[in-house]
């Protein structure tokens, strides 16, 4: 039977992390953020795609065992494109923070603290001491993890950025630095790093994820980050959603329904 596609009205659950960090974030302007598609700024505050492109209906929920810390550079949570906004549908525990040099989120420091996370600060391997870097996450019985939850620090910003936020926030200094080494080559359309093998925030998190083992969660968030993208260059074309494509069919199955 053919999907129905939803009509917003109001967001389908209450506002996460990433939601609430750019609401607050939105309350700092000094003047509104114009995202691209013209001044209106008819977007659902749901999904953030425009209304006829909505795609709350289908924003999925995957208890894991793993979470998700994102630290965002200024104006990321304004960002339509923004992929850690899917993590957030994905995964429950997701915290988001604005990153910034010279101050630093007393919420951050307390949940770097809590005792029932392991921290791993995600970086590419090469530009960190050997000492720092890992490969794997530590098995949830390790003794290195001490029964711990693991809890995936993304620098969620352009690659500059990412890089002096590292470079920058000395409070991630006493944590492992999980080296991804993905073969695969990005699939994100929607904005392109010049290096094939630097990834989107939700790309990176499903990475995680997978080390995590929660391989379901991993292609959940493969899949809706595939039909965002989709429902997101349609509606830049002016083009309908194809509720029945390959996209959707794969979040169906990732989700084991028909």
């Amino acid at each position: 039977m053919p999907h129905t596609p939803h009509t917003p009205q109001t967001p389908p659950r209450a506002p996460h992390a990433v939601s609430r960090l750019r609401t607050a974030r939105l309350a700092r302007s000094a003047k509104p953020f114009l995202a691209r598609g013209g001044p209106r700024g008819e977007r659902c505050p749901g999904c953030r795609l425009v209304p006829s492109h909505c795609l709350c209906s289908l924003q999925p929920v995957m208890p894991t065992r793993a979470g998700v810390c994102l630290l965002m550079a200024d104006i990321e949570p304004l960002k339509p494109s923004n992929t850690g906004w899917l993590i957030a549908d994905v995964v429950p525990d997701t915290f988001a923070f604005g990153w910034a040099r010279t101050e630093v989120d007393p919420g951050l420091i307390a949940l770097l603290a809590d005792p029932q996370w392991q921290p791993y600060v995600v970086f590419p391997g090469e530009f960190v001491e050997p000492a720092r870097v890992v490969t794997e996450v530590a098995e949830p019985d390790a003794d290195t993890a001490n029964g711990k939850r693991p809890l995936f620090i993304l620098l969620d910003a352009t690659w500059p950025e990412a890089r002096k936020m590292f470079r920058k926030s000395p409070y991630l200094d006493r944590f492992p630095v999980l080296s991804l080494q993905p073969e695969q080559i990005s699939r994100y359309q929607l904005r392109r790093s010049r290096r094939d093998d630097h990834f989107c925030t939700a790309e990176v998190a499903g990475l995680c994820l997978d080390l995590a083992g929660e391989p379901q969660a991993a292609q959940v968030l493969q899949a809706y980050l595939d039909v965002f993208t989709h429902h997101y260059l349609q509606a830049k074309h002016q083009l309908p959603p194809d509720w029945e494509g390959d996209a959707h069919l794969q979040l169906r199955e990732a989700l084991g329904k028909s």
